[in-house]
């Protein structure tokens, strides 16, 4: 968790807060209750919390980098710290929703949410700005789901870190324990995710299988988190199977 461990003043107070907080404990606890325990899914609580924060920081600050300005800081005047702000936030709390139902989570989610994220800010902005700052991190929240366009860079930071988060199995795609299936095998074929700077595109990310069945996991579940990030042209994915291919080989998503 290198970027959390990195965070300072007010993100580190922010994330502090998160971590703290009985409520957002309560309901990450409850989604994994649901997700889990009820729906047979694996972690959408608090370790996939910090995992999706950890990797959208860090995406955003390679495109940024990389000149890819953040939404909230070309639009709304803001500084890069508080697109990182709205980046961690939205990704702590994306998949709250799950405590609801997982259909629709991503709604449940940007609900439960709100009054969170509006209590936190207004800790530490002016009315006016921390309003601005929950559109944006409820857009995100909203937007992180399949289907949805994410509008701005922060919310397609955020989508892209949530699907990376599939390492062992951890997947949007229900695993059948009972079944013997490709969606089981292949989720359970993804060794290590690694995020790095790229060459040609600003993000490059790195999968490690124990087996080739581990593609179908990068393309349903990485490659549609990409596809609807807007974020699809600064990003390229390679992978490799573990102890078979000494080298990456770009996939086409």
């Amino acid at each position: 968790m290198e970027e959390l461990k990195k965070l300072n003043g007010v993100a580190k107070e922010i994330f502090n807060e998160l971590e703290n907080n009985v409520k957002v404990n309560t309901l990450l606890k409850m989604s994994n209750i649901m997700a889990v325990k009820r729906l047979g899914y694996n972690d959408h609580g608090k370790t996939h919390a910090r995992i999706v924060a950890n990797n959208a920081i860090k995406i955003l600050k390679i495109l940024n980098k990389r000149n890819i300005i953040p939404s909230y800081v070309k639009e709304c005047k803001g500084s890069f710290e508080d697109s990182l702000v709205i980046t961690l936030v939205g990704a702590y709390l994306h998949d709250i929703g799950n405590s609801v139902h997982r259909k629709g989570h991503h709604l449940h989610s940007a609900y439960l949410a709100k009054d969170i994220v509006e209590e936190i800010l207004k800790k530490y902005y002016s009315e006016e700005k921390a309003y601005q700052m929950l559109t944006e991190i409820l857009h995100a929240i909203y937007s992180h789901s399949e289907g949805i366009p994410s509008i701005t860079v922060e919310a397609g930071c955020i989508a892209v870190a949530d699907g990376t988060d599939m390492t062992k199995g951890r997947s949007r795609i229900p695993i059948c324990r009972k079944c013997y299936d490709i969606h089981s095998i292949s989720a359970a074929s993804v060794e290590k995710v690694t995020i790095l700077e790229g060459k040609d595109r600003p993000i490059k990310i790195e999968v490690i299988l124990s087996n080739e069945a581990g593609i179908f996991q990068i393309q349903e579940v990485l490659g549609e988190k990409i596809n609807w990030s807007g974020l699809k042209d600064y990003i390229s994915v390679y992978a490799k199977v573990e102890k078979e291919s000494p080298v990456f080989k770009e996939i086409t998503l």
